[in-house]
């Protein structure tokens, strides 16, 4: 079976993201979110590095299959872009336990839109060819 193409990031859960129910928070899980796609989209050398300087999260969907505990650190969070427009982009998730099969079904599904913003004149810009380029690179086709 040939998978999507994907960018997987390994986060570690801390026991601060846990509940009173020993399963990750919700909003524990949003930054768990954030903390995987920054290695993908904002590290020094990626063309998307720029976003750092300006990007604002539009929408965020999450829903929950299955429960994430500590002891399932660190978390395999696989992304791609499910949509990519002129000034916005959408990265799908899948959040998974350590170990658990690629093809497995996912605890955790989510989306983020993310559009590009110019913080000087505080609107919305367009997307730079570069940036196009390498988000479309992780389009499920």
């Amino acid at each position: 079976m040939l998978l999507p193409k994907r960018f997987h990031a390994k986060v570690e859960v801390r026991w601060s993201d846990m509940d009173v129910f020993q399963h990750v928070n919700h909003a524990r899980m949003v930054t768990l979110l954030e903390e995987a796609r920054i290695p993908w989209l904002f590290e020094d050398g990626r063309p998307t590095e720029s976003l750092r300087a300006g990007c604002v999260l539009a929408d965020l969907r999450v829903r929950y299959r299955g429960q994430l505990r500590h002891e399932d650190t660190p978390l395999d969070i696989a992304m791609w872009i499910e949509q990519l427009r002129a000034v916005d982009f959408t990265v799908g998730y899948e959040v998974r336990a350590n170990g658990a099969a690629p093809d497995s079904p996912p605890a955790v599904v989510a989306s983020t839109q993310i559009a590009a913003f110019d913080i000087e004149t505080q609107r919305l810009r367009r997307l730079t060819d570069s940036e196009r380029d390498y988000l479309s690179e992780w389009m499920d086709r």
